[in-house]
């Protein structure tokens, strides 16, 4: 499944997701990333101020991968409608 996220709201929801998708605690992901509940907390929290080696870990850690996507190329990759002529 894919995620897009364009804002830290987005991200929130979807790390926060994710996590209770695979049924872990905030203790336990901090156990697993050798961090703290709080900063696991603080990470859900406010993804924009997290360094994005935390971010990339917790991702990988709950199965997850970070891809950054070209919009501009999928869009030139997208065939033009065509006009049907009557």
């Amino acid at each position: 499944m894919h995620y897009p996220i364009n804002t830290s709201a987005q991200a929130r929801a979807v790390l926060r997701a994710l996590r209770q998708a695979r049924g872990l605690s905030q203790v336990q992901v901090g156990q697993l990333l050798g961090v703290s509940q709080k900063r696991v907390a603080r990470i859900e929290s406010a993804p924009d101020r997290t360094s994005f080696d935390q971010i990339t870990k917790l991702v990988a850690l709950l199965g997850g991968r970070v891809v950054i996507e070209d919009t501009d190329q999928v869009a030139r990759k997208k065939p033009k409608p065509t006009s049907v002529g009557w």
